[in-house]
């Protein structure tokens, strides 16, 4: 199966030599950005007691922990296959995807907790534009490896880069949100923006972390391909379909980088083995040619035989 999924990758265009590839390396650039970001907004936080770089460093221990989450997960994503999971190690993504996704929300709370207090008591803020100078350049550090990251994680499939370059944006336009709530404060005076424009980030940065454990548990629980792919695939088997060639019991799901199709295929019961055997063969290749990096299983029936309907279900 292995063989057959970088024979796919290469099928789908994709020029790199895929056998001995590893995701790990972007992994590790998102953790040495990581302890980059964290040394630079708390250095920011220190120079000017703002708790809206407060927030902004406290996200950035969670982007930390998510990024060697993401490396422990990809370590094991990468496994091959072996008796005990015959299906790969794939779905281990999820765990860090959702992992992730629980430290967002408590990074939200811490933020939210300090920033209440700080509306409370307010206290004035000290060496505003240096600050938003260390500030501005921890963000085109985010910037720039959000954006590696979200172009590895599409192009490899990889729910893991995905989940961290998000995060990583996210924590982008948050520090654009706080860097514009301290000008606003340094032009105006008044104190309270600061905390609020931190519950505006808190916010943020659950609903970030709510849409990552909805698609991290959607793939535990073998959730099937979006709409979108499934009417790919539709439309492949609607070829089929005016040649007389009937289907039923369609199933998809997704595990990691990896798509699943299993379907039955309906023929005339005349037909020979090695007929029907080339039909499987023609119909498995052109699925995954719509849908590459997916493992496709074929079922031969006869269209006469009323057995062939009675398979429909999951539990027959």
């Amino acid at each position: 199966m292995r063989d057959n999924h970088w024979r796919d990758l290469r099928q789908s265009g994709d020029n790199v030599s895929m056998a001995s590839f590893s995701l790990k390396p972007y992994a590790w650039l998102s953790i040495g950005a990581a302890f980059a970001t964290i040394a630079l907004k708390a250095a920011a936080w220190r120079m000017t007691g703002s708790v809206g770089l407060l927030s902004d460093a406290v996200e950035s221990l969670v982007n930390l922990a998510g990024a060697v989450m993401a490396l422990a997960m990809l370590s094991i994503a990468e496994q091959p296959e072996d008796e005990g999971h015959t299906f790969g190690h794939g779905k281990a993504e999820y765990f860090s995807s959702g992992f992730e996704g629980l430290l967002i929300f408590f990074a939200a709370v811490a933020i939210a907790v300090a920033s209440v207090e700080r509306l409370l008591y307010p206290r004035e803020l000290e060496q505003l534009g240096l600050g938003l100078v260390v500030s501005i350049v921890a963000s085109l550090i985010n910037l720039a490896v959000g954006g590696i990251l979200l172009r590895a994680g599409r192009r490899f499939r990889s729910i893991t880069l995905e989940a961290d370059a998000h995060h990583l944006l996210t924590d982008v336009w948050t520090s654009v949100g706080v860097v514009v709530g301290l000008l606003a404060v340094g032009f105006t005076g008044w104190l309270w923006l600061d905390p609020a424009l931190a519950l505006l980030v808190a916010g943020n940065i659950v609903w970030t972390g709510w849409r990552l454990l909805q698609r991290s548990a959607r793939g535990l629980m073998d959730g099937s391909l979006p709409p979108e792919q499934h009417a790919e695939l539709l439309v492949v088997l609607e070829r089929y379909r005016l040649l007389g060639i009937g289907f039923h019991a369609v199933r998809t799901r997704e595990s990691g980088a990896r798509r699943f199709v299993s379907l039955h295929v309906l023929v005339p019961g005349d037909w020979t083995i090695a007929r029907g055997h080339q039909l499987a063969e023609d119909i498995e290749r052109d699925v995954r040619q719509a849908l590459p990096h997916a493992s496709v299983f074929t079922h031969l029936e006869p269209l006469e035989d009323p057995v062939s309907q009675d398979d429909i279900r999951l539990d027959r």
